[in-house]
């Protein structure tokens, strides 16, 4: 009987340890990476555009600093459109000179401690670059383009590509001058490029080798195709680059005209390839989150709400924005990860109006 007794309070003492450590560790858990999915987002106050504006491009520098670019219409056509978010709240920012000259912002880089933006006015392209007093200057391009595909800056060295009348252009600027660059032999057009340095670059580039879509890696002397095992039959989104040396690839493969999103990761040894369930999501937008998730907008299934998947590994959650009353297309179109938070910009269109601006918030203050 005292046996049994005994056993009793054994098993009561193991369950009360149990509850106890369970109260301990729920906070943190609820605090963990799968929190964030099932955070809500909110809602941010934006300066209105002249309707109907076209969104670039959004980058922070830290929780207290991100740029977004684009354009907004007017009478006289596009013109250029800069909102910076201060860690409180979004302001138009209309200091740059020309800012009431026809053209557009495209890529936001942060190079030390200036802000460059690539941009086009009436047809030129140039580097409007901000310094951290708030002195602007600009780097116009040595020639001009017939289109301005992407543009990358790091410390020491920044690229533009497009294409003119003779074909593919990489532009490349040391600092002092711009050269162009050859590219390897059948490559015809490079659709992106991004860099971690001076000679350390990357681009996505369209070929007529027959490999359809090529990686190629700037090492500081030439571009050389990179040997990336893509899918077969398939394009190249993004790529982000990351201080640790990871490197995450987002694009779709196509098999009989139907797409389906791939993710390669590289992890400094080896690329691994996986099919995340996205359909044949446009993944441009994808960002590194705060949590180390994979995130990026995605077509909603409500007309009257933003919708973010988040990816960690196999595992896909959705979560979804405010609620916009009257709201009939919500899009998000850039993020950016701003110190402890995810920061989306883009449109909503409301019921009887052109769309307009919005921005919404995972995490930080209400």
């Amino acid at each position: 009987m005292n046996g049994l007794r005994a056993l009793r309070a054994l098993r009561t003492a193991i369950i009360c340890a149990v509850i106890a450590c369970a109260a301990v560790v729920s906070p943190a858990a609820a605090a963990g990476p799968d929190a964030a999915a099932h955070a809500r987002w909110s809602a941010l106050p934006v300066p209105a555009a002249a309707a109907p504006p076209s969104v670039a491009d959004l980058a922070a520098r830290g929780p207290d600093e991100a740029w977004a670019t684009g354009s907004e219409q007017t009478a006289d056509g596009q013109r250029p459109m800069l909102y910076r978010w201060d860690g409180a709240a979004w302001s138009r920012d209309t200091t740059f000179p020309g800012a009431d000259v026809p053209g557009r912002f495209g890529k936001v880089q942060f190079v030390g401690e200036e802000t460059w933006i690539f941009r086009t006015r009436d047809g030129a392209g140039e580097i409007t670059r901000r310094s951290a007093e708030g002195e602007w200057s600009s780097v116009p391009l040595p020639q001009t383009l017939w289109t301005y595909q992407d543009f990358v800056a790091v410390p020491g060295a920044a690229w533009v590509v497009g294409e003119d009348s003779t074909g593919l252009k990489v532009l490349h600027y040391d600092g002092s001058r711009w050269t162009s660059q050859p590219t390897p032999d059948g490559v015809l057009f490079l659709m992106g490029i991004t860099a971690r340095t001076a000679t350390d670059a990357w681009a996505w580039a369209d070929t007529s080798t027959g490999a359809g879509t090529t990686v190629l890696h700037w090492d500081g002397a030439r571009w050389q195709d990179a040997k990336v095992p893509l899918p077969t039959n398939s394009n190249v989104h993004t790529m982000l680059l990351e201080p640790s040396g990871r490197m995450t690839i987002v694009g779709s493969q196509y098999t009989d005209g139907v797409g389906r999103t791939y993710l390669m990761t590289w992890n400094g040894r080896e690329w691994r390839t996986t099919y995340p369930a996205l359909g044949d999501a446009y993944a441009s937008a994808l960002v590194r989150g705060p949590d180390r998730a994979l995130w990026l907008p995605v077509r909603s299934d409500r007309a009257f709400q933003s919708k973010y998947a988040r990816v960690d590994g196999r595992r896909i959650t959705y979560s979804y924005g405010p609620e916009r009353t009257n709201a009939i297309d919500v899009k998000p179109r850039v993020l950016a990860t701003v110190g402890t938070s995810l920061l989306s910009f883009g449109t909503v269109e409301i019921y009887g109006s052109k769309p307009n601006l919005l921005s919404e918030r995972l995490g930080g203050r209400p």
